[in-house]
């Protein structure tokens, strides 16, 4: 399974669509997509997994790493995840308590977490 990305924005927040795998194969696609939006000044993300079918650990590094770096220019990262095996891993690794998950992209551009 591959990796499809697309991005828009939606007021002052640029929504990444991820579907497919994010994996140690397609990890480096969605780290390079990441890098490159807060190059070009997009500080605040909302990663849509509504439609990501597996997720590793190296996956989570990059989301991880996408943090740090919008953090680092008083920027956010939101995710939008309803899939329950997919919620399961961000709880098992405690990363519900870094990650503002949401149900829908609609939550996540609403919310002021």
């Amino acid at each position: 399974m591959d990796l499809s990305l697309s991005t828009r924005t939606v007021g002052d927040r640029t929504v990444v669509e991820v579907g497919g795998e994010i994996d140690v194969y397609t990890a480096p696609k969605l780290r390079e997509q990441l890098v490159e939006l807060v190059n070009d000044g997009n500080h605040h993300l909302v990663v849509d997994m509504e439609r990501v079918d597996f997720l590793d650990s190296t996956g989570l590094g990059v989301l991880v790493g996408g943090l740090k770096r919008v953090r680092a220019q008083e920027g956010s990262l939101r995710l939008v995840c309803n899939q329950e095996r997919i919620l399961k891993i961000f709880r098992i690794t405690g990363l519900t308590k870094v990650f503002p998950i949401h149900e829908s992209v609609d939550e996540a551009i609403a919310a002021n977490d």
